[in-house]
């Protein structure tokens, strides 16, 4: 008899168990990234947090920095999947409600709180800055594209490729408010007073956003 040719040893990850690992990596690393600064987090840390080598989370991502950005595409993912439903003759903020502000906070994973002092160590961090903004960047095609598809227009319409840049301008600017004033519900445009983190105030600041956005330039 001969011996088996079969491949041994564990079987490949699937794409969705490498997904699920990446997003334990990434929130691992908000936890350190809060806690100690994120000069102080090591990939080592970051590894044992999660229960895999320092090599595994090199495989994954190409920095410490890095890890992160899984916490802010998901968002934007959110955002970008719920734009094909918004329907002619409804208000844009329309689509940022507690419902929305549900969905965009389980996709991230670390409570209000945390996402948001993330969100904040983008101001004096330049390797995570750099990851917020290109992560926001890269999203705009979507946007474009979710924009273009509802007015039945051309992917590479110029209105739709502004119309997406306002929107990314705006989201970004509205999160960032919100987690750089601790929480604090918007009130440029109006509708709130000072609130306490979670979900409804996380609709609220996009919905200010947008209502801005709405107004255009004068």
């Amino acid at each position: 008899m001969t011996a088996s040719s079969g491949r041994t040893g564990r079987p490949p990850l699937t794409e969705a168990r490498k997904a699920e690992i990446r997003l334990e990596i990434a929130r691992a690393a908000v936890e350190l990234f809060v806690a100690q600064g994120v000069a102080a987090t090591t990939g080592e840390q970051i590894g044992q947090a999660v229960g895999v080598s320092a090599r595994t989370v090199w495989r994954y991502f190409p920095s410490k920095e890095s890890c992160v950005r899984p916490l802010f595409s998901a968002g934007i993912d959110v955002i970008a999947a719920r734009l094909p439903d918004w329907r002619p003759g409804h208000a844009l903020e329309d689509l940022f409600d507690p419902e929305l502000a549900t969905g965009l906070l389980a996709a991230t994973g670390p409570d209000g709180a945390t996402g948001s002092a993330l969100v904040r160590l983008t101001r004096t961090e330049p390797g995570l800055r750099a990851i917020w903004l290109q992560t926001y960047d890269e999203a705009e095609p979507a946007f474009a594209r979710a924009l273009a598809d509802r007015a039945g227009l051309p992917a590479d319409d110029l209105r739709p490729m502004i119309q997406a840049a306002m929107l990314n301008a705006a989201l970004r600017a509205a999160v960032e408010r919100f987690a750089w004033r601790g929480g604090e519900a918007g009130t440029d445009a109006g509708e709130g007073t000072d609130a306490v983190m979670g979900e409804v105030d996380v609709a609220g600041a996009l919905r200010s956003a947008l209502v801005i956005v709405a107004e255009g330039v004068s």
